[in-house]
């Protein structure tokens, strides 16, 4: 298994970057959601970044997810077929040559999209292989959010979910399964098990994947190599980010941070990126696609400016808020 890059301290250690309200901007808004604006310089960068805060006990909001099948929509195209709703974010990764999502999608329950668990080592001619459990973000029908590592395979209605540290196998079968994910792990010891929380269904109402895990008990522990998605030096790139966390008191953050658009908004790193949401409060936080997909519309505004040369990028699936 790779390394962790594992950062353990206080929010007050880094700088605190400065917030204003933006509700006006974007109105009408429900009472339990609020947007802010940032254009501090971060690590050193030009820089324009966005959150929404929404509460998730809010009964009168609908936390769900559109896709769509083997092909791409933009953001604003979403936004028109779900009869305008209050918010529309960019979340899973995606393949090209398919127009399909890589990673876990679950709508009203039911999955939808699974995540991709086979990635050749070297080249197409390898026989060498690595199965990675790529992570999720997961709202319950409790209106209540987690973040974990998943297994998920058709045939089963709920994915496997791993709460406290990715599985990575590396072998020569082009095929695995769920059994081979869940042994290394429920095999241990029992003082050792106790630190692998797992759940044989992970039942969700509504999850998006992505990765890496930035944020896990409000340390930041980015998981970049466990699930092999820009692996070693990358995590210090400066990119357009989407995310998003949750709090301890069921508030979800979504977050968006403009960049490719050299000296007015650079984008940041995945580090600050975590950063960011541990200074917002955060339990928990997750990475999603980010780059030229990144796109936040609330009632059907821009917030940032797509890394596209501000064209929104169509993608297969967005994450959603309706008000009821």
């Amino acid at each position: 298994m790779g390394a962790v890059l594992l950062i353990s301290a206080a929010p007050f250690c880094f700088a605190q970057v400065r917030w204003a309200n933006v509700d006006s901007l974007y109105a009408p808004l429900p009472a339990s959601v609020h947007i802010y604006k940032t254009t501090d310089s971060i690590e050193g960068r030009p820089s324009i970044a966005y959150y929404v805060i929404a509460d998730l006990k809010d009964p009168k909001l609908d936390f769900t997810v559109d896709t769509t099948y083997r092909r791409r929509i933009t953001p604003s195209e979403f936004y028109t077929r779900n009869h305008q709703p209050l918010l529309v974010v960019n979340c899973s990764f995606f393949s090209y040559e398919t127009n399909s999502s890589v990673n876990v999608i679950m709508k009203e329950g039911k999955m939808v999209n699974y995540n991709l668990h086979t990635i050749p080592l070297r080249g197409k001619d390898t026989l060498t292989y690595y199965h990675p459990t790529r992570s999720a973000l997961g709202i319950s029908k409790r209106r209540e959010a987690d973040v974990a590592w998943l297994y998920s395979d058709s045939s089963d209605r709920y994915p496997v979910a791993f709460e406290t540290d990715p599985v990575l196998l590396k072998d020569s079968f082009l095929i695995t399964d769920k059994l081979r994910f869940y042994q290394p792990v429920a095999l241990q010891k029992k003082d050792l098990k106790r630190d692998h929380v797992i759940h044989k269904r992970w039942k969700m109402r509504t999850v998006v994947g992505g990765g890496p895990v930035l944020l896990q008990g409000g340390t930041i522990r980015i998981t970049n190599n466990e699930e092999r998605l820009f692996t070693g030096k990358a995590v210090n790139d400066p990119e357009p980010r989407t995310a998003m966390g949750y709090t301890a008191d069921d508030q979800l953050i979504i977050l968006v941070v403009q960049g490719r658009f050299k000296g007015i908004a650079e984008g940041i790193s995945l580090t600050k990126e975590a950063e960011l949401f541990q200074q917002l409060g955060c339990v928990e936080a997750l990475n999603l696609d980010g780059g030229g997909s990144s796109c936040l519309l609330i009632n059907g505004k821009e917030t940032i400016k797509p890394g596209t040369n501000g064209v929104q990028r169509p993608v297969p699936a967005v994450f959603l808020i309706k008000q009821k």
